[in-house]
């Protein structure tokens, strides 16, 4: 995908680039979602293949909620990560994570005490939502490389 999206737009193939751009993310929405029903409704046969101990698996279901929903949000993070990495989006790249770790740090330093692994769950989907929407909003707002990629031109076919 990364290598796809390179190569596009260093030809300035702009309208290939948005096509491989919205492609990837349809498919890393799609196959979050498929993820997080498949762990949902599986967790029982899957948690059988490790252990049978009620205590583990108690503790294992209690995570099932938060790992189930947060499954489309990593994929949509983990693919705009590899969005901005294919385009050189380096600077935004690091400084989005510097503070969505910022942000759910601070958040799990007052919720992991106070609610324990659920505090921890709660703060890694803080932190992954975060990342999401900071990648999506740097897409949305057509900032640095995707002003030329999600343009309605295509330089090439000025040329």
């Amino acid at each position: 995908m990364q290598a796809l999206l390179a190569t596009e737009y260093t030809k300035r193939n702009y309208k290939q680039a948005r096509m491989v751009l919205y492609r990837v993310l349809q498919i890393g929405g799609v196959t979050g979602t498929a993820l997080a029903i498949i762990l949902f409704f599986g967790f029982g046969s899957f948690s059988s293949l490790f252990t049978d101990d009620p205590a583990v698996l108690g503790i294992a279901k209690s995570g099932v909620w938060f790992v189930a929903i947060s499954q489309p949000i990593n994929a949509v993070a983990f693919v705009v990560d590899g969005l901005y990495y294919g385009v050189s989006d380096f600077a935004y790249a690091a400084y989005s994570m510097f503070f969505a770790g910022a942000i759910s740090s601070a958040f799990l330093l007052v919720a992991a005490p106070e609610f324990g692994l659920g505090g921890v769950w709660a703060g890694l989907i803080l932190f992954m939502s975060l990342r999401a929407v900071a990648g999506l909003w740097r897409l949305g707002s057509k900032g640095g490389p995707w002003n030329s990629i999600l343009s309605e031109t295509d330089l090439r076919d000025k040329m």
